[in-house]
């Protein structure tokens, strides 16, 4: 029986095209052609002010950890169930990751956490949008307005999802994107800073180009470039760019192929008694996923380990994710928790990830399904 792996990578077919051209064109230095194209194309399909093109989404968080200047012992609200850049860029700079608890239907920040947390030293606030799905933005922009916070949404996980109508990473004051290869628009590395603020437009560009103003340079607006603040080679190359491209003409597509195998596998999961102790994932209604995921929660971690055992047994890759930074060896070391954190704890010993990928055929799809309720019964 053919292996079926969590993950493959999607080719919409103009990939290698692009990058031919991207040579032809005669630049495979950052910010040529292909990288206005992407850039463009964010700013159509979000309505952001500006976005910059960075060479991962963990590039974006740094880029915002210094754009709103922040500084040994300020703190920065967020999930402990998150990926650890998101700490890992505030922490660079000094800061206090302050973990907050999860909500346990969308595995989102618990927004009504959030405010119990904020102290005089709280900078930002840092809502993940886990599985393509939106936290809860009216509330944590509120929430910020009155504090005189900053919101920088990661959005890794959130291209072409949105709330409300309003696409994700576009609502806070600064969102990040991911293109990585495990994302649903890839470039096998690869990020973006979407800048909602105005006020962050031109700093963002100066720290992107290693602290100088090359770009005010090149259009016109210094007669010369020089060293001006701090900053990093936060760009990538144009055949990452002429790459990703390819796959941001064909976003709505990428995502609607992935919506419909998550759909076919909820409908067959809702309908079944066999997963009446089985946690579904959760989409409320003001929400539009974009099936960045789909994963199951099983009563405990023995059962989870032995539901990865026995996919596996049938050549069907299933996964885990994050461990709680605020268990890590590192979180325990440079972050505090905000209060208790339960469900942080408990989701990631039951959750499980099924494979969701562009291609995956129905007779495969059919196989993880029957699979899936096979070990439940």
């Amino acid at each position: 029986m053919e292996e079926i792996p969590f993950n493959k990578p999607y080719l919409t077919g103009k990939e290698l095209e692009n990058i031919v051209l991207a040579k032809e064109y005669g630049q495979l230095a950052g910010d040529g052609v292909f990288t206005q194209k992407c850039s463009n194309w964010i700013e159509e399909s979000t309505g952001c002010y500006k976005a910059l093109l960075t060479h991962s989404c963990t590039a974006a968080l740094e880029m915002a950890a210094i754009l709103i200047r922040t500084s040994p012992g300020d703190e920065i609200i967020m999930p402990s169930y998150t990926f650890v850049s998101t700490a890992n860029a505030f922490v660079l700079r000094g800061g206090i990751p302050v973990f907050v608890d999860i909500r346990s239907d969308t595995l989102n920040i618990d927004e009504t956490l959030i405010e119990s947390a904020i102290t005089s030293k709280t900078k930002a606030i840092v809502p993940v949008h886990y599985a393509g799905v939106a936290c809860d933005m009216d509330t944590i922009m509120d929430i910020a307005d009155r504090h005189n916070l900053i919101v920088i949404e990661d959005a890794a996980q959130g291209v072409n999802a949105s709330y409300k109508g309003k696409i994700l990473g576009s609502i806070g004051h600064l969102g990040c994107y991911s293109f990585h290869e495990t994302k649903n628009i890839i470039s096998g590395e690869g990020g973006a800073l979407l800048i909602n603020d105005s006020s962050f437009a031109n700093r963002a560009e100066i720290i992107r180009e290693k602290g100088t103003n090359r770009s005010l340079f090149f259009r016109g607006q210094v007669d010369k470039y020089t060293w001006v603040d701090i900053g990093s080679s936060y760009l990538p190359g144009e055949l990452i760019a002429a790459f990703l491209l390819a796959q941001m003409l064909k976003a709505k597509d990428i995502t609607q192929k992935r919506i419909d195998i998550w759909n076919k596998y909820h409908a067959s999961f809702q309908n079944s008694d066999m997963v009446d102790n089985v946690g579904l994932p959760t989409v409320p209604s003001n929400c539009a996923h974009n099936a960045h995921m789909y994963y199951l929660l099983l009563p405990n971690l023995n059962k989870r380990t032995s539901f990865i055992g026995y996919m596996k047994e049938r050549n069907i890759n299933c996964v885990f994710h994050y461990v709680p930074l605020h268990t890590s060896p590192q979180g325990k070391k440079v972050g505090v928790c905000s209060g208790r954190l339960d469900v942080s704890s408990d989701v990631a010993n039951r959750i499980v990830r099924l494979p969701i990928w562009v291609g995956l055929s129905s007779q495969e799809q059919k196989r993880i399904i029957e699979s899936t309720l096979s070990y439940l019964k």
